[in-house]
């Protein structure tokens, strides 16, 4: 992949302002993260489409460089065929957990080839600004609502009452690669497309509305070739 960003991934914490610095952090994207069995099989049929295979297991869990994480407006893509999915991010950052919004820009012509390089082919933007979340269990996941557009138009719209917990999904990354409580990001899987179909485009925007009315957002720009 194009190197996209060459300084260390850094977020600022909304309310205090402090700076979180993710140096050598574990990055992953999780893959069918649906709580609903019906909305997962829904989801590997939209890839099936496209001619990817049904994962391994359920959830996936695909490691990608920390250095492609980056909160850049503007990122370099592979080519044309490339697009994005707003996605809730689980953060460490020394013992403290934080909740982001990102995308999970993947290349869809290489993901019929191979899933985890199609996902390490693309940048993985992320909001700016973060919120600390000191208790996954008292936190109201299920009432954050997440939305995305691409040029324009609201391509992903839902409550995060579709996806896996954050408390579950830590559990099968601990299960599954083992947890030394280090630094992680971990986007933590996406929504349904409204139309159903992947859709290429050039601007990007992100919002995840947190229950207590503030928001996350992120706005991205695409560049194919750079």
């Amino acid at each position: 992949m194009t190197d996209t960003t060459v300084d260390i991934l850094s977020c600022t914490v909304l309310g205090s302002g402090e700076t979180l610095r993710f140096d050598g952090a574990r990055a992953l994207v999780a893959g069918y993260t649906g709580r609903d069995e019906a909305a997962v099989r829904h989801h590997i049929d939209e890839l099936a489409a496209i001619g990817v295979a049904p994962p391994e297991d359920v959830p996936m869990l695909y490691p990608v460089a920390t250095a492609t994480v980056t909160t850049a407006a503007s990122t370099p893509v592979p080519s044309a065929d490339t697009s994005g999915e707003v996605e809730p991010v689980l953060l460490r950052h020394r013992g403290r957990y934080f909740l982001g919004v990102g995308s999970d820009h993947t290349d869809r012509a290489l993901e019929t080839v191979d899933i985890g390089e199609s996902k390490r082919a693309c940048a993985k933007p992320i909001g700016p600004n973060v919120v600390e979340v000191g208790d996954w269990d008292r936190f109201d996941w299920d009432s954050c609502r997440a939305r995305s557009w691409v040029d324009g138009r609201l391509y992903q719209d839902g409550t995060l009452a579709a996806l896996r917990t954050p408390g579950d999904l830590l559990g099968v990354v601990a299960e599954r690669i083992g947890d030394d409580g280090g630094d992680l990001v971990c986007f933590a899987g996406t929504l349904p497309l409204l139309d159903g179909r992947f859709t290429p485009g050039k601007r990007w925007d992100l919002e995840l509305l947190l229950p207590d009315g503030r928001t996350l957002t992120h706005t991205y720009t695409t560049t194919e070739g750079a």
